[in-house]
């Protein structure tokens, strides 16, 4: 029943079926499915799949784009996801056509492919919410790659006399520009995620400085903030790149500000309006798609709802680290699944235990059968004699206003005050707050600390010690510290 603090905080995603709703309402995927409609035998597709340009005016027209350079590029963009994604399955030329381009035109370069319908065009209309998630993540990656790949501002100079393209010219390593890419992809899940993330877009210069900045640095340099400029542009670019895919809302840098600037690079943020500089936030088809990848990646990014069909001593030890709401919603689910009847007793049986996270498992069982609600009430009664669950379930009766409810003893009251104490400081919470705690309980109770370090938990003397640092109170501190050593002394508290 040990647990392991997450990587990552939980996320709380839509449902599948809302989720595919939005994969098919994504732009580019949307015209990718039009042209995919659209194509028959007597579509012209090059070698390498890729439509001919005396077709990129119909496709453009077919989408309703522009009849310009621009129409023509997004058609040619929506037409690849379609191939990329299986929308549409495009044979090589046969070995004869090849011959005869190469004949005609000198190479074989311009030999044309034939396309049929490609069996995930069915699968988005007919398919289950899986399908359609599964075909979106194809397109995802696949717009990834575009959004990583080099920019070649002259093609031509790249080309040797052979034919071969110099890729080494252009000073781009695809692992480096794909790590750097995903990883600001995770921060800005995590700023999404985080405990106490907003609803607001994040500037994309507090982005790139998250990548480039140290942790450690007090004023930037020169030189970090002109890589700060420069990888807000390389991410302008390529969040202009993902946004048609549907994992961010996107609002690009402003280009009137670029034109003022001139040849110099964009500042990273000291102008009063930020927004001219980039604002970019992930959007529910996001957080799932950015999960998605990182768990490909072994990454530990867990989601509200992955406990729900697990025993009870999983529920609660997976929960032990995260947020409260997080871990309110994970029970939610949970009892959802198992139903009332038989969850409490199993609950309390998984929260007994003398290992460091047990006091946590305990707070996390006690806010469980608050939901549980009162069928808890025979399975709590059941556990009024229990040395580690005795304290709780009086303290549940206490707070439904049960009648009967036995008195504590002195020793279970401290022994609940000590494990109380232990769960917060195993869970790192708010610092005011556990000093709050600390304080209360040592004041409701005179000679406390001259009791507290009899008291037969294993977290007793980390807690004594605890409680020295966080007491204002000189004295009451000096007190804490003394009985910490008298209970490391007698021996009975773990470290």
């Amino acid at each position: 029943m040990s647990a392991e603090r997450p990587t990552l905080p939980p996320v709380r995603l839509h449902t599948e079926a809302e989720l595919a709703r939005d994969a098919l309402a994504a732009p580019l995927l949307a015209r990718a499915v039009r042209l995919a409609r659209w194509a028959g035998p007597d579509t012209r597709v090059g070698a390498g799949g890729e439509l001919v340009d005396a077709q990129l005016p119909a496709a453009a027209e077919h989408l309703g784009l522009a009849a310009d350079e621009d129409g023509a590029a997004e058609a040619s963009e929506a037409w690849r996801l379609a191939v990329d994604t299986g929308l549409v399955e495009v044979e090589d030329p046969a070995p004869e056509a090849g011959a005869d381009a190469a004949d005609e035109h000198g190479s074989a370069g311009d030999a044309e492919g034939t396309v049929t319908v490609g069996e995930n065009l069915a699968l988005l209309t007919g398919g289950s919410p899986q399908d359609v998630l599964s075909i979106w993540l194809d397109g995802l990656e696949a717009v990834h790659a575009d959004a990583t790949a080099p920019v070649f501002d002259d093609f031509a100079d790249l080309v040797g006399e052979d034919g071969s393209v110099d890729f080494d010219a252009l000073d781009w390593d695809p692992e480096t520009e794909a790590e750097f890419l995903d990883g600001v992809l995770g921060n800005l899940y995590l700023l999404t995620v985080g405990e106490g993330a907003g609803e607001e877009p994040v500037p994309l210069p507090a982005l790139a400085a998250s990548m480039i900045v140290p942790d450690d640095m007090g004023e930037p340099t020169d030189d970090i903030l002109e890589q700060v400029s420069d990888a807000m542009m390389r991410l302008d670019d390529q969040f202009r790149v993902l946004e048609p895919i549907g994992i961010v809302t996107y609002r690009p840098v402003d280009e009137a500000l670029l034109a003022e600037e001139g040849e110099e690079s964009v500042p990273p943020a000291d102008d009063d309006d930020v927004t001219r500089y980039g604002m970019v936030k992930l959007t529910p088809l996001g957080l799932y798609g950015i999960r998605a990848r990182m768990l490909d990646a072994g990454m530990d990014a867990p989601a509200v709802g992955d406990l729900a069909d697990k025993g009870a001593d999983v529920l609660l030890g997976g929960i032990a680290y995260y947020p409260e709401a997080a871990a309110r919603g994970e029970i939610e689910l949970w009892l959802a699944r198992h139903g009332s009847d038989g969850a409490a007793g199993e609950l309390l049986d998984a929260a007994r235990g003398e290992d460091p996270q047990a006091p946590l498992r305990r707070l996390h069982c006690q806010q469980a059968l608050a939901l549980v609600g009162a069928e808890a009430e025979p399975a709590v009664r059941a556990v009024l004699g229990d040395a580690e669950l005795g304290g709780l379930a009086r303290v549940w009766l206490a707070e439904r206003g049960a009648a009967d409810v036995p008195p504590p003893s002195e020793a279970m009251i401290f022994w609940l005050a000590i494990d109380t104490i232990a769960a917060q400081l195993e869970a790192d919470g708010d610092l005011d707050e556990l000093q709050g705690l600390v304080e209360g309980l040592s004041g409701q109770h005179s000679g406390f600390f001259d009791e507290a370090w009899r008291v037969d938990h294993p977290a007793t003397a980390d807690v004594l010690e605890a409680m020295g640092r966080l007491h204002s109170d000189k004295r009451q501190a000096k007190d804490a510290r003394k009985a910490a050593f008298k209970a490391r002394s007698r021996g009975g508290s773990a470290s």
